[in-house]
């Protein structure tokens, strides 16, 4: 390069999934059948409805021009019809709702929206590795807050009301909370919605699990009265809709938050898609049936990854929601790099290590249900017989 990097790249590593898949490729490339239990892209359709619709749109030559960067009407009013009826929330599809390319695209929008040099954010020392890189990026400081194991992952209530806050401008949560699948509860964002309205802090809550394997009825922080003057939520629908490869999610809050979004948001990008949008109105609309059948398939294939945990001789509660299996290894591994690295090039199995979700994450692993079952029976019989001395 003749010129160099921008300094915010100095402590910037490639995302470890964009490293590690790039190993998986190169040995598909040789010839090896590699399966991927780490990543959790779903590899079920999306509803009938939503392809039709897509092909329909997509079919009209009027439909292939710039939109604009708040979304067709259509849209917004379809989320906040879905968000009455599947969390009980009003929302004002004209200034409460911005349609975004996918909530990872919210996370760098809010964080250019809100965020100076030197301002800090929470960020939970288990969760999605993107809350601290984009804060990084932007300049700001991570403050790692820490989770209750044996309090479903709650954040550490005592560690905030002792710790300095007075530079803290966000605080990223998100429940059900991924990589540990610990629920949401009323009692969790109640107190949430206290501590930001006393503390005078950003709650940023990015809830894209709560119709997978969620036994009860989901949950909005945007529920909770008062949330929406000190709480933003992101949703999406590559998870609970099949539909991960779209980019189709949005942030939900009060008007003076929204607007202020659309300004960094309408400088970076160009509107999303017509007919994408024309289909997730269609989504939008999918009976409880089909999320049913969604849940069913992950319960079917959530039984083969209890015996491949097992066979790991993993620790892990069945009570966990989402698309994935948080577990800790057993004691005699030592090295869960080694482990990931030996079951990929010795078995030809990816499963993702629990370091990249944060520090105390180094004695866990993650494994994916968006593969299908007879690829997971497959794991099983190959893991019939493993070998995991000296790892």
């Amino acid at each position: 390069m003749i010129i160099e990097t921008a300094s915010r790249l100095k402590g910037l590593k490639e995302y470890y999934f964009s490293v590690k898949l790039k190993e998986v490729k190169a040995l598909q490339d040789s010839g090896k059948d590699v399966i991927n239990l780490g990543v959790g892209s779903p590899d079920l359709y999306p509803s009938l409805e939503t392809i039709h619709s897509l092909i329909a749109s997509s079919l009209k030559k009027e439909n292939h021009g710039y939109q604009s960067y708040k979304g067709i009407a259509a849209f917004r009013k379809g989320i906040a019809t879905w968000y009455s009826k599947t969390y009980g929330v009003t929302l004002d599809p004209e200034t409460e709702i911005l349609p975004l390319i996918g909530s990872k695209e919210g996370i760098t929008h809010i964080s250019l929206t809100f965020l100076n040099e030197g301002d800090q954010v929470l960020v939970p020392e288990l969760g999605y590795p993107t809350y601290r890189s984009v804060t990084e990026m932007v300049g700001a400081t991570v403050v790692e807050y820490p989770l209750q194991e044996d309090k479903n992952y709650e954040p550490d209530w005592d560690f905030l009301e002792k710790a300095d806050l007075s530079k803290v401008k966000l605080m990223w949560v998100n429940y059900p909370h991924m990589p540990t699948g610990a629920p949401a509860s009323v009692a969790l964002f109640e107190r949430l919605v206290k501590f930001a309205t006393e503390k005078k802090i950003l709650i940023c809550h990015d809830n894209p699990y709560s119709l997978v394997l969620n036994e009860s009825k989901p949950i909005s922080l945007l529920s909770i009265p008062g949330s929406k003057e000190v709480c933003l939520e992101m949703n999406s629908m590559s998870k609970s809709f099949n539909m991960a490869g779209w980019r189709i999610g949005w942030v939900s809050g009060a008007k003076d938050y929204i607007d202020a979004i659309l300004k960094v948001k309408s400088n970076v990008d160009s509107g999303m898609f017509l007919p994408v949008q024309e289909a997730a109105v269609a989504a939008l609309q999918n009976s409880e049936q089909w999320h049913k059948e969604r849940n069913d398939i992950y319960r079917k294939r959530r039984e083969f990854a209890y015996q491949i945990l097992d066979q790991l001789g993993c620790i892990y509660r069945k009570d966990q929601q989402g698309m994935f299996i948080w577990a800790k290894v057993p004691i005699s591994i030592q090295s869960v790099e080694k482990l990931v690295d030996h079951l990929l090039y010795t078995y030809h199995v990816f499963i993702t290590p629990g370091f990249i979700f944060g520090p105390k994450g180094d004695r866990f692993v993650r494994v994916s249900l968006c593969t299908p079952e007879n690829r997971l029976q497959q794991v099983v019989e190959q893991f019939r017989n493993i070998d995991l001395a000296n790892i």
